[in-house]
């Protein structure tokens, strides 16, 4: 795309003054049809994050990301410690569809699906507009004295934000804990969890710092996705663009003049109303190209639009559109960066659903003992001690557990009151068993022995273990 002359705005970013302070960001409030389209996204995915928590699938919590003991619900199928592969794997999935998205359409990700753009400007946004007004009523409002009015307008503003942020504090709680765990705590009273109670009310600092101060830096200095837009975006990748071949022409944007015939004078469509760059929420002028700071929200589309229609002129001079298409009038098209994207994406959905689907839902360790050799017992009989540990990874108790060998005749004992056990739901059995085999049928100091778990009947894990014995001098 045809860069501006004046290059002096990629020296800094667009929230800091020639000082270097913090230049505040009032945007106007956007109105459209991508607007509306994106509040109706919006608060499908708003739904679905407040109500993801409390959601069971076969008693498992839709969505739980309990780091501390290293539990994770993913669409209500628990994955633990021993399936920590299986997380990194969906974990990877998507950053690469996250990739394939950016490399083909931008930073769509960050304007329609990402929570912090969601919060700020559906829900934190849109209380300020109702509260402060709009872009000029609250610029007046921050140059104003401290008089009731304006004590009485922040400390409504600021208290509703405190309220929404404890409550996305209790909601993001819910996914680190367990839903369960959370309305417990709460029911209990605060006074007898401390240790829940400091976390959220951390939670809650965090939220109301970045809704109610910070805001759009954490997309322009915190979120690393901004740099890695610069690596994965090239010509043909769909932006939010303006197109300067139409908007400038040879003679460049000019004011708008009623009956003024622009095309016969060389200039564009462009009439430098400043309004895309005032319905901004991250401040840039969308028409000096792709930036850092554009979270590609369309708020500029649908203002430019909304300009052009006003004055009779075709929409579009700012819409989704790659550089080679303004310069070279290209459609978008499937390119072999894409292709190659898709190709890992699916291979890697296809190793993690093979590995789902191998998946067991009890999950069996047993290990010699260390440290232990054999035992001779009574006639020929040689004993092996084993450590086993049952992960039972379904809402439901496992009940009637033992243990086979397959293809040896021998004994297994379970140093336990019963042969037989049960592993509770969610929960893991530990403990120890004895191998005893006649030594006529090993073969050799050390054997692959095959050992099944049962549940009652039904066999649900194999094992393989070392068994050892005497060794052999023939």
């Amino acid at each position: 795309m045809e860069t501006p002359e004046n290059e002096s705005f990629r020296d800094t970013i667009g929230t800091l003054d020639d000082q270097g302070k913090r230049a505040w960001v009032y945007p106007k409030k956007p109105s459209g049809r991508y607007y509306d389209w994106r509040k109706i996204v919006s608060y499908v995915l708003l739904a679905f994050l407040f109500a993801a928590p409390f959601i069971k699938i076969n008693g498992n919590q839709f969505l739980m990301f309990n780091i501390l003991e290293r539990r994770f619900n993913i669409f209500g199928l628990p994955f633990w410690p021993q399936d920590f592969y299986l997380f990194v794997l969906s974990m990877l999935i998507g950053v690469i569809f996250i990739a394939l998205f950016t490399v083909g359409f931008g930073r769509i990700f960050c304007g329609w699906i990402c929570p912090q753009t969601i919060f700020m400007e559906m829900v934190f946004r849109r209380i300020e507009y109702w509260i402060d007004g709009d872009r000029n009523k609250q610029r007046k409002l921050d140059k104003q004295p401290w008089n009731a009015e304006k004590i009485r307008k922040r400390l409504l503003k600021w208290f509703i934000f405190l309220i929404i942020s404890f409550l996305i504090a209790n909601v993001f709680l819910a996914y680190l804990i367990g839903s369960d765990k959370l309305i417990s705590h709460i029911l209990d009273g605060p006074t007898e969890h401390m240790g829940t109670l400091l976390p959220l009310l951390i939670f809650t600092g965090v939220f109301y710092f970045v809704f109610a101060w910070f805001r759009e830096q954490v997309c322009i200095i915190a979120c690393p996705y901004g740099r890695l837009q610069g690596v994965l975006l090239d010509n043909k990748s769909i932006v939010v663009a303006y197109d300067h071949k139409r908007g400038e022409a040879e003679n460049g944007r000019k004011s708008f003049r009623k009956n003024e015939d622009r095309e016969a004078l060389g200039h564009g469509d462009c009439i430098d109303c400043l309004q895309c760059v005032h319905v901004c929420p991250t401040g840039i002028d969308i028409r000096n190209g792709t930036q850092l700071e554009c979270v590609n929200c369309t708020a500029c589309i649908d203002e430019c639009d909304h300009i052009m229609e006003s004055i009779n002129l075709p929409k579009g001079l700012i819409r989704y559109a790659s550089e080679d298409e303004i310069e070279k009038k290209e459609k978008f098209k499937w390119t072999p960066r894409l292709k190659g994207y898709l190709a890992v994406l699916f291979i890697l959905f296809g190793v993690l659903s093979g590995m789902l689907l191998l998946r067991n839902d009890v999950e069996a360790n047993i290990l010699r003992l260390p440290g232990q050799l054999y035992e001779h017992k009574e006639g020929t009989i040689i004993s092996n001690v084993f450590t086993y540990k049952l992960v039972n990874k379904t809402t439901n108790e496992i009940e009637n557990i033992h243990f086979k060998l397959r293809k040896f005749e021998g004994t297994i004992k379970v140093v336990s009151n019963s042969e037989r056990f049960n592993v509770p739901a969610q929960g893991l059995t530990q403990g120890t068993l004895f191998i005893e085999i006649d030594q006529n049928a090993l073969s050799g100091d050390k054997n692959k022995l095959m050992i099944e778990v049962y549940s009652n009947d039904e066999l649900i894990e194999t094992e393989t273990v070392n068994f050892l014995g005497p060794r052999s001098y023939n």
